[in-house]
């Protein structure tokens, strides 16, 4: 912690880092910086490099040139004193208790005597499970194992957050409880690195966003600025009609599929009535319409040429 705090400059520098297996660049010149305190979002479709680059960052992987700094200062092993991983997958032993768990990974992290015991007590009253801390956690349920799971990861109070999918496989209530542990460590300084395929969560809660595709990052900056800068004000239509749709019937920039029509409209107040009156022309009744504001999900098609979950 002293070594950090007297340190300068990002929690996390990675510059101009290459990593590659056999012939294949998994990281190819990736440049990127995580401040203390910021949550940010790292996205990307499958193979972009993002696991790589958190693998690095938790000292997991070597890089095979470049530079990767923690406040300032190069690194080249683990520093599992500045840096906390949440892997994708639970990484927790089932038979044992919630106390249990938590002691072993805290054991592991070099903790002991009393500050073992006050990380423990802090641990089960941050992720609410102070009332089951003595049952095993193969009862537990999907949200209580990843808020136990993200809690074993941070029990040193790492300055530095790695999360890979934190809240995949939760139902909202869950979420939403994962979402406020994590940012009361934000609150606290703690800098967080967090990948995800949940738009909604990154959406919600990361600072900044960094978008990859091919070992690097092509697109960086917030949810709002990088839907400004690349899809606008665009509006997304979808209508049901009664009947069948054919083919072009409404013109190459309006998608019809079966009884399903799909259109990008730039001015909703002009384009919506006129494209109403068209169909009505056509002899089809409107069953069902929705219009909404392009989002984060069209923003990174339009940056990488992919969805997200390619």
């Amino acid at each position: 912690m002293a070594e950090a705090s007297a340190a300068s400059g990002p929690a996390v520098r990675f510059s101009g880092a290459t990593k590659r297996y056999g012939r294949a660049a998994a990281l190819d010149g990736l440049d990127l910086e995580l401040q203390p305190g910021e949550w940010l979002g790292l996205l990307g479709a499958n193979g972009a490099g993002k696991t790589s680059a958190m693998l690095a960052l938790a000292g997991l992987i070597r890089l095979d040139g470049g530079r990767l700094e923690l406040f300032g200062r190069p690194v080249r092993g683990p520093r599992p004193d500045l840096v906390g991983w949440v892997p994708q997958e639970i990484a927790l032993y089932p038979h044992l208790t919630a106390r249990e768990n938590l002691v072993t990974f805290g054991r592991l992290h070099g903790l002991g005597g009393e500050s073992l015991r006050e990380s423990v007590r802090w641990a089960l009253e941050w992720t609410g499970l102070d009332g089951r801390a003595g049952d095993r956690v193969a009862g537990f349920s999907g949200g209580m194992k990843r808020r136990l799971n993200i809690a074993c990861g941070v029990l040193h109070r790492p300055r530095i957050l790695v999360l890979d999918e934190p809240t995949v496989g939760v139902d909202p209530h869950a979420r939403e409880r994962i979402h406020e542990m994590l940012g009361q460590l934000r609150s606290g300084g703690t800098a967080m690195l967090q990948s995800t395929h949940e738009l909604g969560d990154v959406e919600r809660t990361c600072d900044r966003l960094v978008i990859m595709d091919h070992g690097r990052a092509i697109a960086t900056g917030t949810v709002a600025g990088l839907v400004r800068g690349t899809v606008g004000e665009r509006a997304l239509l979808t209508m049901e009609v009664e009947g069948q749709l054919s083919p072009g019937q409404f013109g190459d920039e309006i998608c019809c599929d079966g009884s399903r029509l799909a259109a990008t409209l730039r001015e909703v107040d002009t384009e919506l009535p006129r494209l109403l009156a068209r169909v009505r022309e056509a002899g089809h009744r409107v069953a069902l319409l929705d219009v909404r504001r392009a989002g984060l999900a069209e923003a990174f098609l339009e940056i990488t040429g992919k969805d997200l979950r390619e």
